[in-house]
């Protein structure tokens, strides 16, 4: 089974933040392929489906951005799967709006929640979609960018990114991780 995880923090007050990213790219894959990611498991939100053939699990961890491993690790643990099998979607405030960096593996670059995924998972060695939210201003604190929302303008382009956020995590799996980053790292996505 593959498992795609998205990466936020619950609370009403924190959805559609930028921080939030990886939520909104599991809603666009669960409405685009009809899967329910509500039930409540592993310290998650999560959803099995089917897309192009492929079992597929859509995982929202509810255990706030910073410890999202715990959740990873329970969810390979008891689906036995490798982490060969996961894709983490987040987000990255190193990347201009709308931008995807795709990757086999690697360190956190900074991400809290990827620190804490490698720390769980005793290793890097797992595959991401980071999407980029904009760099954060002169005088705003980070942790206040990254909980703060998009504007109106932002929200365009996020749509487009979002949509192919979505099918270049379906291309991981169904193609391979090359092609996906060959299609799609780098582009702003509008």
């Amino acid at each position: 089974m593959i498992i795609i995880a998205g990466l936020g923090n619950p609370e009403k007050k924190y959805d559609h933040t930028r921080h939030n990213v990886g939520f909104d790219v599991i809603d666009t894959l669960a409405d685009r392929y009809n899967i329910d990611v509500s039930t409540k498991k592993h310290k998650a939100l999560v959803g099995k489906g089917v897309i192009d053939g492929m079992k597929v699990l859509l995982v929202k961890p509810q255990t706030y951005m910073n410890l999202s491993g715990e959740s990873l690790r329970e969810v390979l643990d008891f689906y036995n799967e490798p982490v060969e099998n996961l894709l983490v979607i987040c987000d990255d405030v190193y990347l201009d709006l709308g931008v995807l960096r795709i990757r086999k593996n690697g360190s956190a670059g900074g991400h809290n929640g990827l620190k804490n995924i490698i720390q769980h998972l005793g290793t890097d060695n797992f595959k991401r979609i980071r999407l980029g939210v904009g760099k954060q201003p002169e005088k705003m604190d980070l942790v206040n960018f990254v909980l703060s929302r998009f504007t109106k303008e932002e929200q365009e382009v996020l749509s487009d990114a979002y949509d192919a956020a979505a099918k270049a995590a379906v291309t991981v799996f169904s193609d391979s991780i090359e092609a996906a980053m060959n299609r799609f790292n780098g582009k702003r996505q509008a």
